[in-house]
């Protein structure tokens, strides 16, 4: 068998990294999507704040809908853990890149991360049928 025919069948199986991997590329997308917009249009830095949240929003969707379809029961919980170790992920390249301290809205972020990942995981399960 062709070494190459068995890597392009390569494909993550479990719900969890599938959820993370998905959720990354559609963070990185959606960045270019908007440094994009950033560079060719008259958009002003200072908007920045409000894009950054819509951003996580799609992609902590986009990775709780992958975690639940690839899961196929208990959507909410696979979505929901999905963005919780999503958020963390963030949390641990923001301290150790920026020196990012722990305040009451990363809580606020932690909680909204788990409800965006739960509902994209309970939508998710519903796809697979």
């Amino acid at each position: 068998m062709n070494p190459l025919n068995r890597m392009r069948s390569l494909r993550v199986t479990s719900p969890l990294p599938a959820g993370l991997l998905h959720a990354f590329a559609a963070m990185i997308v959606c960045t270019l999507l908007v440094s994009l917009l950033l560079v060719f249009t008259n958009m002003r830095e200072h908007n920045l704040s409000l894009y950054v949240y819509g951003i996580h929003g799609i992609a902590l969707f986009m990775g709780g809908m992958t975690a639940g379809r690839r899961s196929g029961f208990k959507g909410w919980y696979f979505g929901g853990v999905t963005g919780i170790l999503y958020t963390l992920l963030i949390m641990i390249i923001s301290f150790l890149g920026f020196d990012a301290g722990l305040s009451i809205h990363t809580g606020i972020l932690a909680v909204m991360s788990f409800v965006i990942g739960a509902v994209g995981g309970m939508i998710g399960v519903n796809l697979r049928r």
